[in-house]
């Protein structure tokens, strides 16, 4: 299995936001952005694995300026970390106003995916070649946030325990 590059399974999509998105204050709702950006990692992580992809678990996101009805919503989704059948993937949205040209980051989440068979068995992915100082940043970055979810996840499976025993 060759592996593969963080540009190589990049995906960049975008969307442009309409009324049936939006709130009464014509804000699109956060939960468009949410799908959409799930999407997004989604197609990374299946363009890099070559395989179906689940999410598994998506970091905390922040909406840092809202996205009015009309803003073009771009979506920059990059596998930071690759394990034995998950992967990191950094999505980063971006709002445009058409007419303008202005951009500016409304959000940025990092979303992890498994690859699965279609019998829903996990499979192997392949390994992410960094090739430049950014990369290897983002990937050993990754390394810390895995071992924060991991640590969740045990707490989580403790805590579950002792309540089933209570």
């Amino acid at each position: 299995m060759t592996g593969k590059r963080p540009s190589a399974s990049q995906i960049r999509t975008a969307v442009l936001t309409q009324p049936d998105q939006a709130n009464f204050h014509g804000n699109v709702h956060g939960g468009n952005i949410m799908k959409w950006l799930d999407e997004a990692g989604g197609m990374a992580a299946m363009r890099h694995s070559g395989q179906l992809a689940v999410t598994v678990f998506l970091d905390s996101m922040t909406f840092e300026h809202p996205v009015s009805v009309g803003d073009i919503l771009h979506f920059t989704a990059t596998p930071t970390w690759v394990g034995r059948t998950s992967m990191e993937i950094l999505i980063e949205v971006e709002k445009e106003n058409p007419f303008t040209g202005q951009r500016v980051v409304t959000n940025k989440a990092y979303a992890v995916y498994v690859a699965v068979d279609g019998k829903g068995n996990t499979v192997k992915v392949p390994e992410l070649l960094l090739q430049t100082a950014a990369e290897q940043a983002h990937f050993d970055a990754a390394e810390a946030r895995r071992a924060y979810r991991l640590s969740l996840r045990h707490k989580l499976d403790d805590s579950q325990q002792n309540e089933s025993s209570d």
